[in-house]
């Protein structure tokens, strides 16, 4: 069993198990935005779109969402209100969904159709598979199972042509954690591949991870000579270590 992570786009499918991951939508993140005299339409509807389309080619049997699916902290907005709900209800009449909270989702069960499910922020478990947004240390049982797989950090890599011009691409990370401090904290952990999803909004931003680490309790643990850096057509850019050494 390998997590695939789907051509150009940032969403992971699990063929196996026909599950279908997406992290970080941060819905109403436009008004933000606006506040800062930018002015874009919402994303939701694109999202929306985006995700009916992998649906339809992956025919999954169910989505899980890490976390962060609305922006505001921590109340809710009259955008988001209307847009998370919106967005939810179209794909929960689609397929089940599975929902591990992050953050930002503060009253999000307020939101929820009745075909999706809020499972603890810190964490939730299937088919030996450990799911979290990652803004919290798991539950102990994730650090047992063979992967985990966080959203939360938003990962880009910043990349820096011959003439010092730099540009940020979103990006997978994959890894393994630190022994020594990982066992420190839980010392039944059996060392879970690490995958770190890009957000699926594409005007979040994120972390430049061959810049600074990884957002997060957790991912301050990861291995940089162990963990590798993916575009999003599946191009190899090396370890986190590498990287970090020709971008100074």
């Amino acid at each position: 069993m390998i997590p695939q992570p789907t051509p150009n786009e940032t969403a992971l499918y699990i063929k196996e198990y026909k599950t279908l991951i997406i992290a970080d939508l941060h819905i109403g993140i436009e008004s933000q935005l606006q506040e800062n005299g930018l002015h874009i339409p919402s994303q939701t509807p694109h999202m929306t779109n985006r995700l009916l389309k992998l649906i339809k080619q992956y025919n999954p049997q169910q989505l899980i969402i890490l976390g962060d699916i609305k922006h505001t902290i921590p109340q809710i907005t009259i955008q988001e209100r209307n847009d998370v709900k919106k967005f939810l209800t179209t794909i929960a009449e689609t397929i089940p969904i599975h929902i591990i909270p992050g953050n930002h989702d503060g009253n999000l069960h307020w939101l929820l159709p009745e075909n999706a499910t809020l499972h603890p922020s810190n964490g939730y478990i299937q088919h030996n598979i450990g799911y979290l947004h990652g803004h919290t240390w798991p539950q102990p049982k994730l650090l047992t199972c063979s992967y985990l797989i966080l959203g939360h950090t938003h990962p880009t890599v910043k990349l820096t042509d011959r003439l010092g011009f730099s540009s940020y691409e979103p990006c997978w990370v994959k890894g393994s954690l630190q022994t020594t401090p990982l066992q420190k904290r839980y010392p039944q952990a059996k060392k879970p591949t690490i995958l770190i999803l890009p957000a699926f909004n594409p005007l979040c931003g994120g972390v430049a991870i061959n810049q600074e680490p990884p957002l997060g309790p957790l991912t301050k643990l990861i291995n940089p000579t162990k963990t590798e850096l993916f575009l999003l057509d599946g191009t190899l850019l090396g370890t986190i270590n590498k990287l970090h050494d020709t971008n100074h």
